[in-house]
């Protein structure tokens, strides 16, 4: 199961960073979509709004079947993978990715064990074009829910002039996993991604990432 939702992660996450990190397209798709709630966020149980500066690109919705045709065939398994939310701010632009995987479209629960392979799916999306550096990979809590959190510096292949700083944090609720992607291009932005408040199956919001995350941890290339 770990592989299998690895692998879809992987593919998501890095169709939306690279959509607005190479493309004007993101950037003008941007600027006619406001920022609005995301409808798989509040059906898995958990909120995190980005400030007012930040731009939320809306996800295009799933097309309907042509009338006279048969109906889509509902999703399962790592099909039910969703890109919660996208957002970007500057230019260059520093960008979050949400994305989610709802428990009883996939058809079975996860685990804690298998946290860190759903992470690692969306670590090996960005490590297909990015060069990563100095990785640092640990575990926290929030509120009795587990998370696994990876950062490292980067820079897109090829474009080594281009520095960022990726961070990547997953979860596990009762409804579903989700996984917070952030590719910043200086250090608010990373403060906004680890600060900006969570709320987790209706317990207290808290920051993200706490500031103890990383403490004392070696890095590893």
């Amino acid at each position: 199961m770990r592989r299998l939702c690895a692998a879809v992660l992987s593919d998501l996450c890095r169709a939306s960073i690279f959509c607005c990190l190479s493309t004007l397209y993101c950037a003008n798709l941007a600027a006619q979509n406001a920022p609005v709630p995301a409808d798989s966020a509040a059906a898995i149980g958990f909120t995190y709004t980005l400030p007012p500066d930040w731009t939320v690109i809306k996800a295009k919705p799933l097309p309907r079947p042509a009338p006279g045709t048969s109906p889509l065939l509902p999703r399962r398994g790592t099909a039910c993978t969703d890109v919660a939310e996208t957002a970007m701010r500057g230019n260059p632009a520093s960008v979050i990715v949400v994305v989610d995987l709802p428990f009883n479209c996939f058809g079975q629960v996860m685990t804690e064990d298998d946290l860190a392979g759903f992470g690692s799916g969306a670590a090996d999306g960005i490590k297909q074009d990015f060069d990563l550096k100095d990785v640092l990979s640990t575990n926290y809590s929030l509120h009795g829910h587990p998370f696994w959190i990876e950062r490292a510096k980067g820079n897109p292949k090829g474009r080594g002039q281009e520095q960022y700083m990726v961070e990547i944090a997953c979860s596990l609720l009762k409804k579903g996993a989700v996984c917070w992607m952030a590719t910043t291009v200086d250090e608010a932005s990373l403060r906004v991604f680890e600060q900006t408040p969570v709320e987790l199956d209706g317990e207290a919001a808290t920051p993200l990432v706490p500031a103890t995350a990383f403490t004392s941890l070696p890095a590893t290339n």
